[in-house]
């Protein structure tokens, strides 16, 4: 396979993801600022360039992977902006002026509605051709392959990036046109982190009532709480041995990222005047729990700090 792919983002996302494409045979050359990130790198076999620019010389393909929308639009204007995703990587930028005319822009970072519609602008208006693809899955889909893309794109930009998004992917779901993608992530985010909170409640309640965890979760799992986030991401050890919980909280997907992804999806709810209720609630017990500490975290260890609430309540 001929394809050459520049990957902007290497740390714990992006890593992975760049790694599988090498493994489906594709040229993968790849920047990050953290050198322990550009020697897992290399270790995969992917070729290390010394700037985010130079990776995107002559490269067909680039895809990114940054922490939020003033990284992402300082990486494609700006040679000394732009980081990496949200395991601290970072990249200096200069990609559209370094690029190909009609080179292929993929970018799977998290950001505003709006600065992903302005990011393509900034691509066209380039003579390039972009698309919006952020991702759900975590750190475990990213090495398994197994992420969902939520892609906003025109038509054929779309087709063009199906075969590559499919390696890291396992289902690929074209949202709608440019922005479209990060406004999917934004509502989904909103709906995972209002139920992690949920399932961590009723977890702490059950403790309270005396339900061991197997018990609450062998009945909520085949019930009408059955939810993701109780599933895959079960906030307590044992029952999902797969989940963060058994293995100290270690992410996975991390607090700080969470109360991101929730300061989007309230800045989009008060943009369009959506009567929410529960996704400002939720938005400020993230916030709250990355800044006393979780934000390294899995999300999923908010349980932790319920409990410790709980039990000051019960003592007070």
């Amino acid at each position: 396979m001929s394809t050459r792919i520049a990957f902007i983002g290497l740390g714990h996302m992006g890593g992975p993801m760049a790694a599988n494409l090498v493994g489906a045979g594709y040229t993968v050359t790849g920047f990050d600022l953290v050198p322990e990130a550009l020697a897992q790198a290399r270790a995969k076999g992917i070729r290390v360039a010394d700037s985010a620019a130079d990776a995107a010389r002559g490269a067909r393909i680039v895809i990114t992977m940054l922490p939020d929308g003033r990284h992402l639009l300082g990486a494609y204007e700006d040679e000394n902006e732009g980081q990496g995703d949200g395991a601290g990587s970072a990249a200096g930028g200069g990609l559209l002026a370094a690029s190909d005319a009609g080179t292929l822009f993929i970018d799977c970072s998290t950001v505003d509605v709006a600065d992903a519609r302005a990011a393509h602008d900034l691509v066209v208006s380039a003579g390039r051709r972009g698309l919006d693809a952020p991702v759900s899955g975590g750190v475990a889909g990213a090495e398994a392959g197994t992420l969902t893309f939520m892609v906003g794109a025109e038509d054929a930009d779309f087709a063009a990036a199906t075969s590559v998004l499919e390696v890291m992917g396992a289902r690929i779901v074209h949202c709608g046109g440019p922005g479209s993608g990060q406004a999917a992530k934004i509502c989904n985010n909103l709906i995972l982190g209002i139920s992690m909170i949920a399932v961590s409640e009723a977890f702490v309640l059950g403790e309270k009532l005396g339900l061991t965890h197997q018990a609450l979760f062998n009945v909520a799992s085949a019930a009408s709480g059955q939810c993701w986030a109780l599933t895959t991401n079960c906030p307590v050890p044992g029952p999902v041995p797969t989940s963060p919980a058994n293995r100290d909280y270690q992410p996975g997907f991390a607090g700080a990222l969470m109360a991101k992804d929730l300061g989007l999806a309230l800045n989009a709810l008060d943009a369009t005047g959506v009567a929410a209720e529960l996704g400002p609630v939720a938005a400020g017990v993230y916030r709250r729990f990355a800044d006393e500490g979780g934000a390294g975290l899995d999300f999923s260890a908010i349980i932790n700090d319920i409990r410790a609430k709980s039990d000051r309540t019960a003592g007070a």
